[in-house]
């Protein structure tokens, strides 16, 4: 009778390691399709920040040609009629500070 008790608890451990070897590898694909996905996932982030990485460097050239001196004097001269005071229109005033 022990020799038959002890087949039915190898049987019965055999069965357990079977299941776990099975949930394992179950888990193991899972956890490898879900790599694959992530991974996907960053390089679409990826090229998103080296799309905006050349926007911002595009926008960074086009604010400085904006912001030069010769450009702002232009547009002042041409949309706002502005132009250089001549000597008899200055004037100086005195701000007294104590």
């Amino acid at each position: 009778m022990k020799a038959r008790g002890l087949h039915l608890g190898a049987v019965i451990g055999l069965a357990s390691l079977g299941l776990s070897v099975i949930a394992t590898a179950t888990a193991v694909v899972y956890v490898k399709y879900q790599t694959r996905i992530e991974f996907v996932d960053l390089q679409a982030v990826r090229a998103a920040r080296d799309a905006l990485d050349v926007e911002w460097g595009r926008l960074r050239i086009e604010e400085a040609a904006m912001g030069t001196q010769t450009r702002v004097e232009r547009r002042a001269r041409q949309s706002l009629k502005m132009h250089l005071p001549r000597t008899g229109e200055l004037r100086i005033v005195e701000v007294k500070t104590e």
